[in-house]
Formats: structure tokens, C-alpha cells, sequence
């Protein structure tokens, strides 16, 4: 497990290549999981990204793409405007994800990252109908490039992930597992779920945070060993499912990034030890 650390590249807010590289090197890392965004919505700016990080040894273990009009505020914000459900936002969002994939497929990425959007608890819902059906285009069109699809876990239960991804049958759909989006959204014992979706985990999130103390708000997100998530008992599980992914840093709140994000690797070599 400890040679397969990395760091989320937004975690470390980078102004351009460059400065993304310099900040790895601070944090202590060589591997990350790459914010394609940037890459799309900037080409000038970004497109010697890949060079840059080769210079400064650094491998692009994975990539991570947002959706348009996303409103992280308040967790009802997000549900109303959260990943490929909205409407209004879909025909942008598909020209988004064709884009990602072709600069996914360049860059040699054979797991891309995203939030799908709140998924309907029941199955004859009209919302969760559209979700298999969009779920199924962004899969289509990554599997021409053999690229693997990983939905972001929180924004729904682990029992009703594993049912999305059971009815959608896409080989090349799995799971990228952030213990603390169970936490911040309500969704449940990240051990526990980290259990039943076992069998979709294609990469990991290391990430902290405590849940809320009033309903219908978010949890806070903390550095990572000083939250709720019981890493031993997480990392042991792990271990049972021979998961053999990436563990992947992620900070995305606090003033102390590169501080943070050392911290988190040494819980990590502590718990795994």
C-alpha cells in the first residue's frame, strides 16, 4: 500500500505546471491523481503538464473532472445541481466528458474519476432511470479508450451504489472511495461501506472528517487522523479485499495543504505499518 500513494492535484491548488510541481515535491509525493479541468479549459497554460511532471518525476496516476454548474454550498445546492443529473447542464456536461476522455486517452490515464450526482433511492424513480442511462453514455464513451470510469461514494449509501452499479452491468465502472464524503454527507460507516463495495474499488481517497451534529448540513472536513474515520480498521479491511489501487491524498479545505497532506501520509505509514 505504501507505493501506492498519491495526492489529488487540486488539493494543492496549483497556479500552472510548474507550480503543481513544486508543491508535490514539498508535500514529499510523486504521484497524482490530475485535475483534467484545467487541461481542458486551459490548454495554453496546462499542456505541458505532462512534461513538466516527468521532468520532476512525478507520475500522473490517474484523472478527476467536475461538472458544470456544480454548487457545493449547501448539501441541497449539490443535490439539485450535482454531477450529470441536472438537465439543464447535460448537453454541456457530455461535450465536457467527450473532451476529458480524449485528454485522458493522451495523457495514458486508465482511470478517470467524478461525481455522478445524488442517485434516487428507488428504482422505478424517474431520476434513477436517468441517471442508468446517462451513467451509461459516460461509460461507453470512456471504454473506447479503455479508460475506467470511478464514481466518487458519499453522495449516496454504499447499499445503494452497489445497487446502481449491479442494475448499470458497465465493466468499466467502479468505484473511487472517499471515506470522508460518508461522513460529510450522512451516509454511513465508512468501514462498513468500504466492505460492500469492495468489489468496485478501483482507487482510494484518503481523506478526514467529522460528521454533523445537525441534520440536513455538512459534516466538517479535518486533516486526515483527527476525524472520524477509524483508519486502522479501514486500512485492515483493505487488506482482506487485496486491494492493490491507488491510496490518493485529498485536502480540500484548511490554509495548511502541503502540511496536511504530510500529515496524512504518515497516519497512512502508521495505520498500514
Amino acid at each position: 500500500m505504501l507505493n501506492c500513494l498519491a495526492v489529488c492535484s487540486w488539493s494543492l491548488q496549483p497556479a500552472d505546471p510548474q507550480d503543481l510541481a513544486r508543491k508535490l515535491q514539498a508535500a514529499g509525493a510523486n504521484r497524482v491523481q490530475l485535475a483534467l479541468d484545467p487541461l481542458r479549459e486551459n490548454p495554453v497554460r496546462w499542456r505541458e503538464v505532462p512534461q513538466v511532471l516527468r521532468v520532476a518525476g512525478c507520475a500522473i496516476v490517474s484523472g478527476m473532472f467536475g461538472c458544470v454548474g456544480e454548487d457545493y454550498s449547501t448539501l441541497d445546492s449539490i443535490r439539485a445541481t450535482g454531477g450529470i443529473v441536472p438537465d439543464a447542464t447535460w448537453e454541456q456536461n457530455l461535450k465536457n466528458i467527450q473532451a476529458t476522455t480524449a485528454i485522458a486517452a493522451g495523457l495514458g490515464l486508465k482511470l478517470v474519476t467524478f461525481h455522478a450526482g445524488f442517485v434516487p433511492h428507488e428504482s422505478a424513480d424517474a431520476g434513477y432511470i436517468k441517471m442508468l442511462r446517462r451513467l451509461g453514455v459516460v461509460a461507453e464513451t470512456f471504454a473506447a479508450e479503455k479508460i475506467v470510469v470511478g464514481l466518487e461514494t458519499g453522495q449516496e449509501t454504499a447499499a445503494d451504489l452497489a445497487a446502481l452499479l449491479g442494475a448499470l452491468q458497465y465493466p468499466n465502472v467502479g468505484v473511487n472511495f472517499d471515506p470522508a464524503n460518508m461522513l460529510l454527507y450522512g451516509k454511513g460507516d465508512p468501514v462498513q461501506a468500504v466492505r460492500l463495495l469492495g468489489p468496485w474499488i478501483r482507487q482510494v481517497h484518503i481523506k478526514d472528517a467529522t460528521r454533523t451534529k445537525v441534520p440536513g448540513t455538512w459534516g466538517a472536513e479535518v486533516p486526515v487522523g483527527t476525524g472520524e474515520v477509524d483508519w486502522p480498521a479501514f486500512f485492515a479491511v483493505l487488506k482482506e479485499m487485496n486491494f492493490a489501487g491507488d491510496l490518493v491524498i485529498e485536502r480540500e479545505a484548511g490554509t495548511q495543504r502541503v502540511a496536511d497532506i504530510r500529515t496524512a501520509r504518515e497516519v497512512v505509514l502508521k495505520s498500514v505499518a
